[in-house]
């Protein structure tokens, strides 16, 4: 902890030896208040009265030690203030705790006490209930109340280890940020694997309390520093420091003892304690809260949950000034100011006898009353010193916990004690030593310290200056003025030379420290005077320089503005000019406008005449699609008509000539019967060579009979019959309403002769020798499909002539865009279903395929 006051060094620190009359500073006895705990029972009976907001009466009851030696019944100690049992925490916090708040934000350092016997209500007034705080609760929300808007990021101020702070800059501080960050992301996931339940000493959960925070009281601050708060926590147990906030769980590892030091400035702190920086009041009450939950309590015969140690929870408070631009902190120890403010929870003060403890509650009783007890011989060795004017050494090396404050009663602080009462008669006995001590403890005078502000020569106020001016030039960026952007605040210094002279009072030939300071104070007048001098010269030189740059630009901006008039003149006429080419060309505009407006109706008129248009031509196509689909069907069943009637008279004709055949070869076999009957031979029998007569039967006869008329009717060709394919002639048979093909594909015949054109039927037999029968219908898909049906003209030994097809080839013409259809061939689509046109695309294939039909 450095102290906020100037220490002198070497030789030049406080003598050991105190005057008796030295009055060279200013000391305050400590202040000592009272607070009475509610009766909690009504059968309880009250040792003590209220006399005045300062006085209590303490009256002994009958069963008191010393009730029959007591000379007078009624005993009254003279407190700073009393409280009653009705007090509230917030009455009590703004007159003992508010003071010292405000101290430590000033630069003071401040230690405050709860004095009492178990049971009295210690721990109630400096922590108190979520619902009803205590000192401790209070105090964090008035600091970070008051240092809202001026705390740094964290870990500007870093410990050095040894209670000083250093001043890191901007990317050190981000490195420790992001190491924090890190480490906490590990802790959570480490929590969630474990899924360790936090517990406390008795193994109960102790969830973190909730609680309202008060954001009425602020204390005034220097708005040109910057602050950060760390807090540590300790208990003093069995005259043992412990860190409570330390990370090693302490189910798993038992706390380390700490040790005592001084540092370089004469300060008592504790080596390598816990210091967690904090950036409100809810994180440093969880902090509280975490290291509540390690500390020693048992259950006694007096209280549920008796202290078994002593707390102190040190609120620290860091300061230090920004720069000259009021932006960042001045990155030098020296100028950093820590004050810090201790709020001890004292064990209670008990008896043996009342509590009945043994063993280890035994020995922690037997540590508290020691400690208690060098507590009150040092206040007294003090207060002896100070009245008879001795120099006694006082014993702070007794006690751990006289020995970590030996600082606030040397005068580096000061210092405060709640004194909490029960004022049962059962406990008057402690209660009349807890008085005593108190009204000893009153007589204690504690130099008050006096705080030295190391001046700077900044301007006051430069933070706000410099917040003001970049909000000013971001609006003026906004508006669209970039020079804006290289606009620099220039704060500049205090032409002071300081505060008054120190006191020259020399009242000791040793106090060679007032010459030392007097020295000192005078060189830094001498520097702080150089340093304005030199800052005045070059401020007049730029002052001078910027008058005769402004008197250079207001010469020019004159000729300039000249020009301008002349220019504005001209732009005048100009305007007046275009006024009037402007009326005229809205008038122009105006009547094109009416124009294209009679446009737009003439268009959506024509658009709405076609549209009409469309819709007949529309209903007119579908009127001719239903009348085409009607006469197609009556086509169709005309057609199916006429076929089955064709039907019928060819069966007819059929049956007819079969029955005339039948007369014929009937008429045939009568003439071959009588030309044999006319030739004398008797086809009824017939002589062998040898000279037999064979007679056949009747069946037989009949048979060769049949066989002969069979083959009389029967064409024979002549398989030898062989012809070259150049000398092939075809006969072209095809249908008149053939579709054309109109491709590539078509069959090669050299020399053909359509079938129409033959007149007489030895056209075919004598030069023919190649037939081909073409046939067009449409497949299952309803594309188009032509067959070419090729065979042999083969001449009959009866003179005739026979086809023998022996190859057919398949030429299908589809188009992508063309309705599949089924059904016979209607001739008024042919274009649309197979031709090839210009609005559609053949797709064509060809197959070939062996066939023979006779």
């Amino acid at each position: 902890m450095k102290s906020a006051r100037v220490k002198p060094p070497g030789s030049a620190r406080k003598p050991t030896v105190r005057p008796k009359n030295n009055n060279m500073l200013s000391k305050d006895p400590v202040q000592v208040y009272c607070r009475l705990r509610p009766m909690q029972h009504s059968t309880d009976v009250s040792c003590m009265k209220i006399i005045s907001d300062t006085t209590v009466a303490i009256i002994p009851p009958e069963s008191a030690t010393n009730f029959r030696n007591a000379s007078n019944k009624e005993i009254q100690t003279t407190f700073s203030h009393v409280f009653t049992p009705d007090a509230s925490q917030k009455e009590i916090f703004n007159v003992v705790a508010y003071p010292l708040v405000e101290n430590v934000i000033r630069g003071r350092n401040s230690l405050l006490f709860t004095y009492g016997v178990t049971g009295s209500g210690k721990t109630f007034t400096m922590t108190g209930e979520p619902q009803d705080p205590g000192i401790m609760p209070r105090c964090l929300d008035v600091i970070f109340n008051s240092i809202a808007n001026y705390q740094t990021k964290k870990f500007v101020f870093k410990p050095d280890k040894l209670n000083g702070f250093d001043v890191q800059g901007e990317a050190d501080a981000m490195l420790d940020r992001q190491n924090e960050l890190h480490a906490g992301l590990i802790l959570q996931r480490n929590a969630k694997s474990n899924k360790v339940r936090k517990v406390d000493s008795d193994g109960d959960s102790n969830p973190i309390l909730v609680r309202e925070v008060d954001e009425s009281q602020i204390v005034t601050v220097d708005q040109d520093n910057a602050y950060a708060v760390f807090v540590t926590y300790v208990e003093i147990y069995n005259n043992s420091v412990y860190d409570l906030l330390e990370d090693d769980d302490i189910r798993a590892k038992t706390l380390q003892s700490k040790i005592v030091r001084e540092d370089g400035n004469k300060n008592m702190y504790v080596h390598a304690v816990t210091e967690i920086e904090v950036k409100s009041s809810e994180e440093a009450f969880e902090v509280f809260q975490r290291g509540q939950r390690r500390r020693r309590v048992a259950h006694t015969a007096l209280n549920a949950e008796s202290s078994r140690s002593h707390s102190v929870f040190t609120i620290r408070l860091v300061q230090a000034p920004l720069d000259c631009e009021g932006e960042q902190v001045i990155q030098d120890k020296r100028v950093v100011c820590v004050t810090q403010l201790s709020l001890v929870d004292l064990a209670g003060s008990e008896r043996t006898n009342r509590t009945k403890n043994t063993g280890q509650r035994l020995r922690e009783a037997g540590n508290i009353n020691n400690s208690l007890m060098t507590l009150r011989s040092c206040l007294e060795i003090l207060r002896e010193n100070q009245i008879q004017g001795t120099n006694k050494m006082v014993p702070y090396r007794d006690s751990k916990l006289t020995h970590l404050f030996k600082n606030y009663f040397d005068g580096e602080g000061q210092v405060r004690m709640i004194v909490c009462v029960n004022p049962r008669a059962q406990d008057f006995d402690e209660t009349i030593q807890v008085m005593k001590f108190a009204e000893m403890t009153q007589e204690v005078q504690v130099a008050r310290p006096t705080v030295t502000k190391l001046e700077l020569g900044f301007t006051p106020g430069r933070r706000q200056a410099n917040k003001l001016f970049k909000e000013a030039r971001c609006k003026l960026e906004k508006e669209g003025r970039p020079e804006a952007a290289s606009l620099e605040v220039d704060i500049g210094l205090v032409y002071s030379l300081g505060g008054p002279f120190p006191e020259l009072d020399v009242n000791s030939p040793c106090n060679d420290q007032i010459i030392t300071n007097l020295m000192h104070f005078l060189e830094q007048r001498i520097n702080k005077r150089n340093m304005l001098r030199t800052d005045l010269q070059q401020k007049q030189n730029d002052l001078r320089k910027m008058l005769m740059t402004m008197e250079q630009e207001h010469m020019n901006l004159k000729i300039e503005n000249a020009s301008l008039k002349a220019c504005n003149s001209q732009q005048k006429k100009k305007v007046s000019a275009l006024e009037g080419h402007l009326c005229k060309t809205e008038e122009q505009i105006d009547n094109l406008l009416r124009k294209l407006n009679r446009a737009n109706d003439t268009i959506r008129n024509l658009q709405q005449e076609l549209k009409d248009r469309d819709m007949a031509l529309n209903q007119r196509l579908i009127d001719k699609q239903r009348v085409k689909q009607k006469y197609n069907t009556k086509m169709q069943a005309e057609t199916d008509k006429m076929n089955k009637e064709l039907e019928i008279k060819l069966r007819q004709q059929r049956e007819q000539l079969q029955n005339q055949m039948k007369e014929k070869d009937n008429k045939l076999r009568l003439v071959k019967q009588i030309l044999v009957d006319d030739n004398g031979i008797n086809p009824s029998s017939i002589t062998s060579k040898n000279g037999i007569t064979a007679t056949p039967s009747s069946t037989e006869s009949t048979k060769t009979t049949d066989l002969r008329s069979r083959r009389d009717k029967m064409t024979v060709s002549n398989p030898r019959h062989r012809r070259s394919q150049s000398a092939d002639r075809w006969i072209d048979h095809r249908p008149g309403a053939l579709v054309p093909l109109g491709t590539v594909l078509q069959p090669l015949m050299r020399r053909r002769r359509s079938v129409t054109r033959l007149t007489d039927p030895k056209e075919i037999t004598d030069g023919a020798s190649r037939y081909c029968l073409i046939a067009q219908e449409h497949d299952t898909d309803g594309e188009l499909e032509t067959k070419l049906f090729k065979g042999d003209i083969l001449p009959t030994s009866g003179g005739g002539a026979q086809v023998v097809f022996n190859d057919m080839e398949c030429l299908k013409q589809s188009s992508p865009k063309a309705r599949k259809r089924s059904g016979p061939i209607d001739v008024d689509n042919i274009n649309e279903i197979g031709a090839p046109n210009h609005s559609s695309t053949l797709i064509e294939t060809y197959s070939k395929r062996p066939r023979v039909v006779n």
